[in-house]
């Protein structure tokens, strides 16, 4: 998962440095829906965790939801601050199961420095990867928060690019139509704005370019004060101020598909897991997370209730 993702600030108490120390019950007074029927993890009791960022945090409760639909007790360790604690904890046993990103599987965990521009083979390739760590991967989300550029509404009227390759198009016939609003490190990184110039035959001058800190991107880019803006493809801010992305045609930068990740013992010995969970990430994708993040980070609600709300509009789960 990428870095950079509004943080909400509501970090678990029992949070240390080396990882996750405590908990408390998930109690949501729910009922199967299309999932959960005949309760199959009756007697289970399962810890959720998840990053501590607002896309996170609402995986981790649309999960533990799932779980207690489907009959088991449900301890909540989600908001853990990075990305490591909440891997290690899955790995060791001391949570049962997260949402987990294929690209920081890939890269960050598993060494890796270049990504399968495939998503399908780069899950097949982080699932088998992981085997030997006492991690399975269950099947994969369309939800995909990796990097991309995206313009206003006005510019997209008058530029009409939809895609990259147009925007290296647009970069050679009018280089001063083209100004790049991105992070510091965006700008230096091999697969950020230098790759995607390589990638994309893109030159583009150094004065077309400013660097800025993440939020006033979003700001800068919807007032058009740059043609493009460094986005995340599943901020909520993608909605709620209208911008237009760009898509990847070419597939230059890595996937960041959401996967649940289970506790491989946990697996074995609730082997229903993957069938209340399949369908859930099966409807995950960039405009269900853009528009219950927008409801977080741009309209102040809880994460929690976010994640209800929407499991319940989806008829997964019902209230009692």
């Amino acid at each position: 998962m990428l870095a950079g993702v509004l943080l909400t600030g509501l970090l678990l108490a029992g949070v240390s440095a080396c990882g996750l120390t405590s908990g408390s019950p998930m109690v949501d007074d729910v009922e199967p829906g299309s999932i959960g029927r005949g309760r199959p993890l009756e007697g289970a009791k399962l810890t959720v965790t998840s990053k501590e960022f607002t896309e996170q945090l609402i995986l981790g409760a649309i999960m533990g939801i799932a779980f207690q639909a489907a009959g088991a007790e449900v301890v909540d360790r989600t908001g853990i601050q990075g990305s490591v604690g909440s891997r290690e904890a899955v790995v060791g046993g001391d949570a049962d199961a997260g949402y987990e990103y294929t690209g920081t599987a890939w890269i960050t965990y598993q060494g890796n420095s270049r990504p399968l521009p495939d998503p399908r083979e780069q899950w097949e390739a982080v699932r088998e990867a992981d085997r030997g760590n006492g991690v399975t991967w269950l099947e994969p989300s369309e939800l995909n928060n990796t990097y991309a550029l995206a313009m206003n509404r006005d510019n997209f009227g008058k530029y009409g690019t939809r895609t990259l390759s147009e925007v290296a198009a647009l970069a050679k016939s009018d280089p001063a139509a083209v100004t790049l609003c991105v992070e510091g490190e965006f700008a230096n990184r091999a697969d950020g704005l230098p790759g995607l110039e390589k990638a994309y035959g893109m030159n583009l001058a150094a004065g077309s370019v400013t660097q800025m800190d993440t939020g006033i991107i979003y700001t800068q880019t919807a007032e058009g004060a740059c043609t493009y803006g460094e986005v995340f493809t599943t901020d909520g801010r993608i909605k709620s101020m209208d911008l237009v992305v760009m898509e990847d045609d070419r597939r230059f930068f890595p996937n960041y598909n959401a996967a649940p990740v289970v506790h491989t013992a946990t697996l074995e010995e609730w082997p229903a897991i993957p069938r209340v969970l399949d369908p859930v990430s099966a409807k995950l994708d960039n405009e269900v997370a853009r528009t219950l993040n927008a409801r977080v980070d741009v309209d102040g609600e809880d994460p929690h209730q976010v994640a209800l709300d929407w499991m319940v509009e989806e008829g997964f789960v019902e209230e009692k």
